[in-house]
C-alpha cells in the first residue's frame, strides 16, 4: 500500500475516533489529548511501515483506547529497517489471515504501557513487560542502548507526546512465541507434498453403510465408501503413487503420520485418542488414501471436544457419526478454502456423512463452518498437509443442522398421527 494513502486512511480513522471520544467527555471517555495522540504522530513520521502493520493487525481501536488511559512507550523500527531487513517469507507469514494472532503479538511486543524516557548512555539494565506479556530487556553496552541485547535504539525520544513517546530502533523485535509459530509453519510446509493431479474424484453416490465399529452396531446408517467394506479380499490394489516401497500410496502410514503430528502439535489429544482407540476410522481413512483418494479432516481441538456430553459419545456408533461429518472427500488447504469463500460467499462441502453437507463462509477474516450456534472457525490452519491428507484445526464440534430439523419433523408427524387416532 502506498505510504501516503495508508497514512491518510489511518489518520482519518484515529481522528474520527478522537472526535467521537471528545463528544462523550461527560461519561468519562473523552480525552482532550487524543488529537495529539502518539499514534497520530506515528503516522506522520518515518515509522509508517509499523503503522501499516498496526492497521493490518486490527489494533487501532485497542491502542487508541489504551493511550486514552495511560502513557505508552513504542520501540518503533524505522521504514528503511523494515524494508531492508525484514525477511519476505516472514513478512508473508505475518500478513496471512490465519496468523493474525502472531501479528498482534508482534506489534504489542513493541509497546510498553508506561513512559520510558531514555538518556543516551545513562541506563541501567532493566526489564519492562510489553503489551505482548513478554519482557523487554533494556541495557547500555559499548556506548549503545540495546533492547533484548541485539536491537539498538538509534533514535531515542524520537517522538514525544503527552500520552507517550517513540524510540526508533534498527530492527523488528520478535518474541520467541511468534518465531516458534513461524518456524513450525515453515517446517510443516517443507514436509508437505504437492497435491497429486491423478487423485480419483469421489462420487458420494457410491457410498454405502459403514462396517460396524468396535463400539457396537450403529443406531443409524452411516454412509461410507464401497472401498472401505471390511475384509482384505474386497480391498482393491493400492493406487499408483509416490509413497511406499513399491511406489504406491501407503495410506496407513500417512494416517499414522498425521495423527502423530496432531499429538506433537498439541491441543488435539482427544481427537487423536478417538481415532486410535475408540473407532475404526484410522483404518478406514488409511484404506481410502491407499486407493488414491484425498481427504480433508476438520479437527476439533481439545477444548471443543471437552464440551461433548456423555450421551453424545456413548451411543453406539456416535463417535463415527460425529467424525464422518468432519471429513471432506476432497483436498482443501486454508488457502484454497479461504479463496473459495472470498470468491463465492458460501460454499457447500460434501462430507462422509451423507446426505449432510457442510456450509463454509468468510467471517472475521477466516473461514467459518456451519451457522448460528452450531458453527466453528478455522482455528489452526494447515496442521498437516501432505498432498493427500489435509488436517485443519477448528474450535468447535460440528453437527448437521438438518438433524435438528428432521427430528422436529418426525415429532410433528407422530403428533399428527396420534391426534388422528384419538379423533377416530
Amino acid at each position: 500500500m502506498n505510504h501516503l494513502v495508508c497514512r491518510c486512511i489511518l489518520v482519518s480513522l484515529l481522528l474520527a475516533s478522537s472526535a467521537f471520544a471528545s463528544t462523550n467527555h461527560s461519561n468519562g471517555r473523552g480525552q482532550e489529548i487524543r488529537s495529539k495522540s502518539i499514534l497520530v504522530a506515528l503516522l506522520d513520521s518515518s515509522y509508517t511501515e509499523l503503522a501499516e502493520l498496526v492497521e493490518k493487525a486490527l489494533l487501532l481501536q485497542t491502542l487508541e483506547d489504551l493511550v486514552g488511559k495511560k502513557n505508552v512507550t513504542i520501540f518503533a523500527p524505522k521504514n528503511e529497517a523494515l524494508e531492508r531487513d525484514l525477511d519476505p517469507e516472514f513478512k508473508q507469514f505475518l500478513l496471512e489471515p490465519r496468523n493474525l494472532k502472531s501479528l498482534q503479538t508482534l506489534i504489542l511486543h513493541h509497546i510498553v504501557p508506561s513512559r520510558i524516557e531514555l538518556i543516551k548512555n545513562v541506563i541501567k539494565t532493566t526489564r519492562k513487560r510489553a503489551l505482548s506479556n513478554h519482557h523487554l530487556r533494556l541495557c547500555s553496552a559499548n556506548n549503545r542502548l540495546l533492547v533484548d541485547e541485539s536491537v539498538e535504539v538509534v533514535d531515542h525520544n524520537s517522538i514525544i507526546r503527552p500520552d507517550g513517546l517513540v524510540h526508533g530502533v534498527n530492527k523488528l523485535l520478535v518474541p520467541h512465541s511468534v518465531l516458534e509459530d513461524f518456524n513450525r509453519r515453515r517446517e510443516l510446509r517443507s514436509i508437505s507434498a504437492v497435491l497429486p493431479t491423478s487423485a480419483p474424484t469421489v462420487d458420494p453416490r457410491k457410498m454405502k453403510r459403514a462396517p460396524r465399529s468396535k463400539m457396537g452396531p450403529a443406531a443409524a446408517a452411516v454412509p461410507i465408501f464401497d472401498a472401505l467394506a471390511p475384509g482384505p479380499s474386497l480391498a482393491p490394489a493400492p493406487a499408483p503413487g509416490p509413497g511406499g516401497p513399491h511406489h504406491h500410496f501407503d495410506g496407513a502410514s500417512q494416517v499414522q503420520d498425521f495423527i502423530t503430528t496432531l499429538v506433537h502439535y498439541g491441543g488435539y489429544n482427544e481427537l487423536a485418542d478417538i481415532l486410535v482407540n475408540l473407532t475404526s476410522l484410522a483404518t478406514e481413512m488409511g484404506q481410502l488414501v491407499s486407493q488414491g483418494y484425498v481427504i480433508t479432516v476438520l479437527a476439533p481441538n481439545d477444548e471443543a471436544m471437552a464440551k461433548l456430553t456423555a450421551d453424545q459419545l456413548t451411543e453406539p456408533g456416535a463417535s463415527e457419526e460425529i467424525m464422518y461429518y468432519h471429513i471432506i472427500p476432497d483436498y482443501q488447504t486454508e488457502e484454497s478454502m479461504y479463496t473459495s469463500v472470498r470468491r463465492f460467499g458460501k460454499v457447500w462441502y460434501e462430507t462422509l456423512r451423507l446426505p449432510h453437507k457442510l456450509l463454509a463462509e468468510e467471517a472475521d477474516g477466516s473461514v467459518r463452518f456451519g451457522s448460528g450456534d452450531d458453527s466453528a472457525y478455522l482455528f489452526d490452519p494447515d496442521i498437516y498437509t501432505d498432498g493427500r491428507i489435509s488436517v485443519q484445526g477448528i474450535d468447535a464440534v460440528l453437527f448437521p443442522s438438518q438433524l435438528a430439523n428432521s427430528a422436529a419433523a418426525v415429532k410433528k408427524v407422530v403428533a399428527k398421527q396420534r391426534r388422528g387416532t384419538l379423533t377416530s
